[in-house]
């Protein structure tokens, strides 16, 4: 969502953090690498662009807008319910970077609760396909 407004920059920083947020609870969900796929292509990266760790050091100057760090946070969050449960790991890591980027608790709880209600909405829509 919104990754073709980030810049080249800010596109390879958040392949690297979402490989972080994917590692983070010890478990690779074939839903995930899906979802990873998808960013490639709303980023309009090459598909075998393999993604490292990335340290959160300095990450606040890479999303140097609250848009960034909004779409940053908001993908993120998308991703770690890609397999169906939000791990604690995965919290603390988001939490962690969201405090990095100056963002409140109330805003971190604003855009979990937004995904929360995309991703019902998402799995709502998969259902009405279903025969």
């Amino acid at each position: 969502m919104w990754l073709s407004s980030l810049s080249d920059r800010q596109r390879d920083a958040l392949l690297g953090l979402a490989h972080n947020v994917i590692v983070s609870d010890g478990l690779l969900d074939p839903n995930e690498e899906d979802m990873m796929d998808e960013f490639k292509r709303e980023m309009a990266l090459k598909p075998d662009v393999v993604a490292d760790y990335l340290e959160l050091e300095g990450i606040d100057a890479i999303f140097d807008s609250r848009r960034a760090r909004t779409v940053a946070i908001l993908n993120l969050l998308h991703l770690s319910y890609a397999d169906g449960a939000f791990e604690i790991e995965e919290e603390c890591l988001l939490k962690e970077l969201a405090q990095t980027f100056g963002m409140s608790g109330d805003d971190f709880r604003r855009m979990d609760d937004w995904v929360k209600r995309l991703v019902a909405l998402e799995n709502e829509a998969r259902q009405l396909m279903e025969p």
